[in-house]
């Protein structure tokens, strides 16, 4: 992408970000679209999440203990190393990158579709914050869920470790289980969590610029959302590797 044409972008989505936060809309208006947002976003994604999570902890499990092949290394170790992948990286990244695919093309596509019908215009019209009114709630319940699915998303993730990696007969639960509570930190579920925070902020957001601005018909509202759950990855990845430089480094 051309410097000054990211530069553009960056700049108008500051400015929508502004328009978002300025003036929101009445209380009752606000939470009822709040609550019909954290159903849509956390639990129309409670499905893909689960299912996920238990099969990444597994595979991520197996693979750990084929590649404990030493004897000198613990049986328990292989607890250690899934737990840290699943706390410190998986759930908190992983989880985010596929609710970037699924929430954000979603939010993109239904803002472009009402900016393409002109919906968004008679908003304005009738002087409404067209931008608060659809996307603050949107972003609001994206902050408040995610926190919950990332820490459902763990603790099936150790689940699906556990079962499906004692009966592929790689670790017994005895060791798995102490693998799990030996050194384990606290602070690594925090850090976890405060990089969902910027998660949850960063794909609903970025999703709904995509939408804001979309022009055209049909065909350039699919493209804005391809663009919006791309562009999604790419600053949740760049946000992923300075808030791990800021709180683990």
């Amino acid at each position: 992408m051309n410097p000054l044409r990211l530069l553009f972008h960056i700049g108008q989505y500051w400015l929508l970000l502004r328009q978002v936060f300025r003036r929101p809309e009445k209380r009752k208006i606000f939470w009822n679209r709040f609550f019909a947002e954290v159903n849509s976003i956390g639990i129309g994604s409670l499905g893909i999440v689960a299912i996920i999570s238990i099969f990444m902890g597994a595979v991520i499990t197996i693979q750990t203990a084929f590649g404990f092949e030493s004897p000198w290394i613990p049986l328990y170790a292989v607890g250690v190393a899934a737990r840290d992948s699943i706390i410190l990286e998986f759930s908190p990244t992983i989880v985010s990158l596929i609710l970037a695919g699924k929430v954000g093309s979603s939010i993109a596509s239904e803002i472009g579709n009402m900016r393409v019908s002109e919906q968004i215009d008679a908003l304005d019209v009738m002087g409404v914050n067209s931008a608060s009114f659809l996307i603050l709630p949107k972003i609001t319940a994206s902050i408040f869920i995610f926190p919950f699915l990332v820490c459902i998303s763990m603790f099936l993730g150790h689940i699906g470790g556990f079962t499906l990696g004692v009966l592929a007969g790689v670790v017994t639960p005895s060791q798995f289980i102490y693998g799990i509570q030996y050194d384990f930190r606290p602070y690594n579920v925090v850090y976890a969590l405060i990089k969902t925070l910027f998660f949850g902020f960063i794909i609903p957001s970025v999703s709904a610029y995509q939408g804001y601005y979309a022009k055209g018909g049909s065909l350039e509202v699919g493209q804005a959302s391809t663009r919006a759950v791309v562009y999604s990855i790419i600053v949740l990845l760049l946000f992923n590797f300075i808030l791990t430089q800021l709180l683990l480094a």
